[in-house]
């Protein structure tokens, strides 16, 4: 079979490039004294997964924990729920816990140590935390100079039933880097962070088995990891075009695409009209501050070759509006009603996250294996 026979749209994934972007990244940690821990939140599938952790004994991350679970399920045992901890979860992490998981939450308040402290004593568990460490201002965590960072450590040795692992940061404003040179300062930034904080716990007797960095672009470019354990990162296996504009990989480097068909043309107004709208493509403009604005996705061939003029204009909920950057009907006759066209994505968790499995391909149109996807919390 092959994805001409497919219905339109559906979630194509090139398997060649997949191993090719794993492969970058195990060669620039290579020279590093440092684990990868990958973010299973990018494919939501083993397959992925276990490739990405062929040469790495880190566990994995995770931003649900229906993730958790489908991967414990999988044989994946050493997870980090990589998003702050609410009461209304702690039941699933007791579970997973009970069951065999080494589940580890993450938290930035006293509040949060208070309720996992009570929820774990009430259930004869034991959860492992690491304080979350705000690097840049993007979004939650402790700053690194605020008293609070003590406070968190000593209530979670001394609260019943949790524990300090470590810290974690993420350097979420690195996305918003014009060259690798900016986004190599924020890496630096990311790293001293973690490292500061683990420093001030452990001179105040709270040694830190975990200090945890990282996301695709700020791994990349890193060239020091000097005090970091890990690095945590999940688009680097599939790439988008977010990434091509921080420089990290190239528009051919995208593993991912979703396969859409010619359904008409308004040819004063230069359209090409497609089955796939922000429900197969999502509303991620993530490429609209950049230099170069793809609007919701880059147009390839059915063979995925990148028609570099062609773009997702706009988008409706089933119908893609795709044109040519000079709004011209230069397109028109190249793609009639019933062509099927591939689109790379700006955000590829974003794109991947409206579908429910991968066809995956391997460097041609045939489909080689069918990859099931976890979705939902």
């Amino acid at each position: 079979m092959n994805i001409l026979q497919l219905e339109t749209p559906s979630l194509i994934l090139d398997k060649g490039k997949l191993e090719k972007n794993i492969n970058t990244m195990n060669r620039h940690l290579q020279a590093f004294d440092v684990k990868l821990r990958p973010h299973g939140k990018t494919a939501k599938n083993i397959e992925a997964i276990r490739m990405s952790m062929a040469n790495h004994s880190a566990g994995i991350t995770v931003s649900t924990l229906k993730e958790a679970e489908y991967y414990f399920s999988n044989g994946i045992t050493d997870i980090i729920y990589a998003v702050g901890i609410a009461p209304v979860k702690l039941n699933k992490v007791i579970g997973l816990i009970k069951k065999g998981a080494d589940l580890a939450v993450i938290l930035d308040s006293l509040e949060q140590v208070d309720l996992v402290s009570r929820k774990a004593s009430e259930n004869d568990v034991e959860i492992p935390a690491c304080i979350e460490i705000d690097a840049d201002n993007h979004r939650s965590g402790v700053q690194p100079d605020d008293p609070l960072l003590l406070d968190i450590a000593r209530a979670l040795n001394q609260g019943e039933g949790t524990s300090l692992r470590g810290v974690l940061t993420h350097a979420g404003a690195s996305y918003q880097s014009k060259t690798i040179d900016q986004l190599k300062e924020f890496a630096d930034v990311e790293r001293t962070a973690a490292v500061t904080c683990a420093d001030i716990l452990d001179q105040n007797g709270y040694p830190c088995q975990v200090v945890s960095i990282g996301s695709t672009p700020t791994v990349l470019v890193a060239e020091n990891f000097t005090g970091i354990t890990e690095v945590r990162a999940g688009v680097y296996m599939f790439m988008d075009l977010v990434m091509s504009g921080l420089g990290v990989c190239t528009v051919e480097d995208i593993a991912v695409s979703v396969l859409t068909s010619v359904i008409g043309h308004q040819k004063e107004k230069g359209w090409i009209i497609t089955d796939a709208g922000w429900m197969a493509l999502s509303r991620d403009r993530g490429t609209g501050s950049q230099a170069v604005d793809y609007g919701y996705g880059l147009a390839c061939d059915v063979s995925g070759i990148p028609q570099v003029n062609l773009i997702v204009a706009t988008t409706n909920q089933e119908h893609g509006i795709i044109h040519t950057r000079d709004n011209s009907d230069s397109c028109m006759n190249k793609f009639p009603v019933g062509t099927m066209l591939r689109i790379l994505p700006n955000h590829a968790c974003a794109t991947a996250a409206m579908h429910d499995r991968y066809h995956v391909v391997d460097g041609s149109v045939e489909i080689v294996d069918m990859w099931h996807r976890v979705n939902g919390w």
